[in-house]
């Protein structure tokens, strides 16, 4: 019963294509501008510097976006294996207009801290700070928000 799927959040193909299409879209404009009219050495350094780190970028973005966020009864988790949180070390959701939250996400703060962690388009952690949301439908993010946030209510009763 504890690792039923409550909800989940996952990224849909047109996002994801999106998102990528549009990251790499930008790579290869960088290195074409660099190329085509090589500018001063310092410019040309930052264009192939920018273009390549944009190409890297989509490449990660479509490797995390194949993978799903689940939430179960105890944990918050992805489906490449990695725990993202426990449910019961959760200390606050934070949903607010002005919450520096990923995209159609929301913030989750926890009592102790993790390391950094990134998966671009799907969710981060910092500290004791994780987002979850990017190119993710906020339908999806809002519904998994409310859960866990009745979760956490009803823990605290």
């Amino acid at each position: 019963m504890a690792d039923e799927v409550l909800v989940t959040v996952e990224a849909s193909g047109l996002r994801r294509i999106m998102g990528v299409g549009m990251l790499g879209a930008i790579g290869l404009m960088l290195l074409y501008v660099a190329s085509a009219t090589p500018p001063s050495l310092g410019w040309l350094v930052f264009l192939l510097g920018v273009g390549i780190g944009a190409l890297w970028l989509a490449v990660r973005m479509w490797q995390a976006t194949e993978h799903k966020i689940e939430l179960t009864e105890a944990e918050l988790r992805s489906t490449d294996g990695t725990v993202i949180a426990r449910v019961a070390d959760i200390e606050a959701i934070d949903r607010g207009f002005f919450a520096f939250k990923p995209s159609n996400g929301f913030l989750i703060r926890t009592a102790t801290p993790g390391g950094r962690t990134w998966q671009p388009g799907l969710w981060w952690r910092a500290g004791r700070r994780i987002g979850i949301g990017g190119v993710t439908p906020g339908s999806q993010s809002k519904s998994m928000s409310e859960i866990l946030a009745a979760m956490i209510a009803q823990r605290s009763l």
